[in-house]
């Protein structure tokens, strides 16, 4: 993994010490409120339901075991024993004391982490697919581009106050696990009929209060032109987006607005006044940081073990697990395996201190000392031995860390909702343990296969509901807590958003309503469809038919709904 250069460990230095003083002005009263905003903010502090909330910054979601450890110990001194893992491959602490968010930064500077662009209207956290370097149908490693973009982006004085916050996500495989249509800029890395690497290049995805997949503005860029490209998109959008309205601030009104063909022209007039201003992605940078992502030194027999094929054969257990919760690796030999993070009594994407040390731990032993944030809320520990994957499991079983639900409906996407945010209209987290033990059996979680589950507590959709295979969205309605339900999103290749399935329902509706809709499902699907298959094949009417208990008001709303032609 990338470490840090003494330029790097100065400048995160010199940010803690600038935003020590900041908030000893602060609490002095020598700063007001709205002075101080912005400055907590560029350091990623926001002010939440019951108390501040730090997010950190873990760029393209890959943590050292040293980091991880740092992390539990902050987790300990500083919060109530607990991190939260989000979409964006982050850590948030959601109970620290405004005093000392300082220290909080200095202990994460002596492991080289920071909260430096987490938040505020720059360019945020670059992420990329969870399986970068290891998956089998990799192109190039993603990571390498992230970095590269990060060290650009960082403290950029020309993109620190852009019209509102931007995300970026890079993806270097056949497939997208890094929901790169979604984003700001999402960047494919592909090879040109020639053999040369490239992006294919896409821009004004986004989710939140006006859901819009992105446009493909260039369908190969040469890499050497990645950042110049990046800066002329960048610099379009800082002098057109709009910064009158804070819903219509986003690149996605600007491209939807334009049209994506003016806005690509606009583009590519700014790029080539710039294209050749020395701001050019040569070989050496490439290479330079290429080898910080260098492969570790797998064992050569480690394809020959054969105890890994008896324990699967003698314990049902640990088989169920394998077929959930690891996944193929480009070396034989080796695997990669999902830490969930989403035992059924606890807040998706919750980890507890003692947990993220035994999970250091296990990668000291297991893994190259690396562990991995994932776009669903979970960790990840790559580069296993086959060998090691039954005394892992063990190890991760008795940190309740082993649920092997990975691609299930009970492995949802759930923001923090009412219970943190201040920005919510609703709860997430109970919902959650609602459908939790509704769905409390494994056997009928896998009988429903592959199905993604996306919950967000308001319209700002961190839980990312937009592309769930079903997606639940906690609305207001004269303070009570209602629950719209949409059908058929997807975040991957064959991206969609979701359609509205009617009205909406009250909270102590929303698992039962669930249930409806997967015997709908399974009534319906034929041999080896998905949910979204089946979904895609029959449409929404028959699941709105069938959704709604039947006398409730839902159900009273659809059958007026019919009766007057729509």
């Amino acid at each position: 993994m990338y470490q840090y250069d003494q330029y790097d460990q100065t400048l995160v230095d010199e940010r803690v010490a600038q935003y020590r003083g900041q908030v000893q002005r602060y609490l002095a009263g020598e700063l007001s409120e709205d002075e101080f905003r912005p400055l907590r903010l560029m350091n990623g502090l926001y002010l939440q339901r019951h108390a501040p909330m730090l997010r950190v910054a873990i760029p393209y979601g890959l943590l050292s075991s040293r980091q991880l450890r740092a992390l539990a110990d902050i987790a300990r001194r500083y919060d109530k024993g607990f991190g939260h893992f989000t979409t964006r491959q982050n850590i948030q602490y959601n109970w620290p004391k405004l005093e000392e968010t300082p220290d909080i930064l200095a202990e994460l500077a002596k492991v080289q982490m920071h909260a430096i662009q987490t938040s505020g209207n720059c360019i945020r956290n670059v992420t990329a697919d969870h399986l970068a370097g290891v998956a089998k149908d990799e192109i190039e490693d993603p990571r390498i581009y992230c970095e590269i973009i990060r060290q650009w982006s960082t403290f950029h004085p020309e993109f620190s106050y852009l019209p509102r916050k931007f995300k970026i996500a890079v993806t270097g495989a056949l497939h997208d696990r890094a929901a790169a249509q979604v984003h700001d800029i999402g960047l494919n890395l592909l090879k040109s009929e020639r053999g040369e690497l490239g992006f294919r290049v896409l821009v004004g995805g986004g989710l939140g209060r006006t859901p819009l997949i992105g446009h493909a503005i260039r369908e190969f860029l040469p890499q050497r032109d990645l950042l110049s490209y990046l800066e002329a998109i960048l610099r379009v959008y800082n002098q057109h987006g709009r910064r009158d309205n804070l819903y219509k601030a986003r690149i996605k009104i600007l491209v939807k607005a334009l049209g994506p063909e003016t806005f690509r022209q606009q583009v590519e007039a700014e790029w080539q006044q710039i294209r050749e201003s020395g701001l050019v992605l040569d070989e050496a940078e490439i290479e330079r940081v290429r080898k910080c992502f260098a492969p570790p030194p797998y064992d050569p027999e480690a394809a020959r073990d054969t105890s890994f094929a008896r324990h699967l054969a003698s314990d049902p257990a640990f088989a169920a697990w394998v077929r959930r919760n690891v996944a193929e690796h480009k070396v034989e030999g080796y695997r990669n395996v999902a830490v969930a993070l989403k035992a059924p009594d606890v807040p998706p994407g919750d980890i507890g201190a003692d947990q993220m040390d035994a999970v250091a731990d296990f990668a000291d032993r297991y893994s190259f000392g690396q562990i991995r944030a994932t776009h669903h809320q979970n960790l990840l520990l790559a580069d296993v031995r086959q060998s090691d994957l039954y005394p892992l499991w063990r190890a991760l079983a008795a940190q309740r860390l082993a649920a092997p639900v990975i691609g299930t409906l009970a492995d949802m996407i759930c923001c923090p909702g009412l219970d943190f945010c201040s920005l919510a209209n609703a709860s997430s987290i109970d919902v959650a343990r609602q459908i939790n033990e509704k769905f409390d059996r494994l056997d009928y979680l896998y009988d429903l296969g592959e199905l993604r589950l996306n919950m967000s507590g308001c319209m700002n959709a961190c839980g990312h509901h937009h592309v769930g295979h079903i997606g639940i969205l906690g609305v207001d309605k004269k303070g009570e807590q209602w629950y719209q339900i949409s059908l058929g999103g997807c975040s991957e290749n064959d991206v969609a958003l979701g359609e509205i399935l009617g009205p909406s329902v009250p909270k102590a509706e929303v698992a039962a309503t669930l249930e409806r809709l997967v015997r709908i499902y399974l009534d319906r699907r034929e041999e080896d469809e998905r949910f979204l298959d089946t979904f895609r094949r029959i449409g929404i009417e028959p699941f709105r038919v069938k959704a709604y208990a039947p006398g409730s008001d839902q159900a009273k709303q659809e059958e007026e709904r019919y009766a007057v032609g729509y």
